[in-house]
């Protein structure tokens, strides 16, 4: 046998357990998920055949419009501007500073503690009598608003708690510069280039990669959020934060409408294949890749 051929087959068989995991866990729901949005079903009483009028019924669902576009508000303030905040952090932690690896630890813990608990916790924060928040603005002389309890204020107080998670971000952005070679900086230097000029010249187009990466994956879980939206506000006052998970969770676990659930689940799949496809042709155009 070929030493080619046997490192193909010992390849073909190291990738075979995440290929056989791909298949079983995530092409094959997804197919599942697919078949369940054309029958009308709650898995115990009907199990009815309709085709696609789960989909034509939510072209005239204003609930389902009001969560596409609460979540599209959502996707379009927090990946913009998580990344930008993310990569402030990073920068900031890249310039040598004192306990650099305690502020890192600091920033990065959001990011690993239980979802339910820091919505919980902020729920806590966002109370509008006995909340920390309001009570320290009370302090100064301001009335607080009140926050999730309040439509105008529900969106940005779930915004407001995406932002303080944006420690995973960081860290990659942070793992990025560290990989930019410092003879850049110092070339730059000696030809007379400040902070910000290095800043925007070296430092952004060297990070263009790990900047796609976050905003990648930005993209895909914001339009994925959920938990803030249940916990903090269970998607009121009056939808103000109903997102797009919530309502097919709604849906399917609450009014046991598993069929449509299942066909809010592959629109919304689409939608966000439309985004990370635009974002993976626009790359070509602004992301530079090391080439040797």
């Amino acid at each position: 046998m070929k030493q080619t051929t046997r490192e193909a087959i010992y390849g073909y068989l190291f990738i075979l357990p995440w290929v056989l995991g791909f298949l079983i866990f995530t092409v094959g729901p997804m197919i599942g998920t697919f078949v369940i949005s054309l029958f009308d079903t709650d898995f115990l009483t009907k199990n009815e055949f309709v085709g696609f009028q789960w989909y034509r019924s939510m072209v005239g669902d204003t609930l389902v419009h009001k969560a596409f576009i609460n979540t599209a508000i959502y996707a379009f303030v927090t990946v913009p501007a998580g990344t930008i905040l993310a990569l402030m952090i990073a920068v900031l932690l890249n310039q040598g500073i004192k306990g650099q690896s305690i502020w890192r630890t600091v920033y990065y813990l959001p990011s690993i503690v239980s979802g339910v608990a820091v919505a919980i916790l902020w729920r806590w924060l966002y109370q509008p009598d006995v909340g920390l928040f309001n009570t320290l603005l009370s302090y100064v002389g301001i009335q607080g608003p009140r926050w999730v309890f309040s439509e105008e204020w529900a969106m940005p107080s779930i915004i407001l708690v995406a932002l303080w998670g944006a420690g995973a971000p960081m860290l990659i952005f942070l793992a990025g510069l560290q990989g930019i070679p410092t003879s850049l900086y110092e070339a730059a230097e000696i030809d007379g280039a400040g902070p910000i000029t290095r800043f925007f010249y070296i430092t952004i187009p060297m990070l263009t990669p790990t900047i796609f990466f976050n905003v990648v994956l930005s993209i895909i879980g914001s339009w994925q959020v959920f938990t803030q939206a249940l916990i903090l506000t269970d998607g009121g006052p009056n939808n103000a934060t109903l997102t797009v998970v919530l309502h097919l969770y709604r849906t399917g676990f609450r009014n046991f409408y598993f069929g449509y659930a299942s066909a809010q689940a592959w629109v919304l799949f689409l939608v966000v294949l439309v985004f990370v496809a635009l974002a993976l042709r626009s790359a070509s155009s602004w992301v530079h890749y090391e080439r040797v």
